[in-house]
């Protein structure tokens, strides 16, 4: 069994490499998303997969005190893709 994380540096480390990985394997849904308004439809679920092995890693006190996991959607995906990708709603 693997022992649950309860350092945050690991958590925010794991939180970052889920969300680049969903931003890395989604390229395209999240293209047309931001392009056509739809993007937490066109990637939700691989955000709740993402989500749910985020908080089977991490121990469950740290995963109730921190927002890594979203922290780290933000940073990489939202905020990052956002300011790349030309639309009308994001500019």
């Amino acid at each position: 069994m693997i022992q649950a994380i309860t350092s945050p540096e690991l958590a925010n480390r794991l939180a970052r490499a889920i969300a680049s990985d969903i931003a890395l394997y989604n390229e395209e849904k999240i293209v047309r998303g931001i392009q056509e308004d739809t993007l937490f439809e066109e990637i939700a679920e691989p955000i709740a997969q993402g989500k749910k092995l985020y908080q089977t890693r991490v121990a469950p006190a740290l995963y109730e005190r921190s927002n890594f996991f979203e922290r780290a959607l933000v940073d990489l995906i939202f905020k990052a893709k956002g300011d790349e990708i030309p639309s009308a709603i994001w500019s």
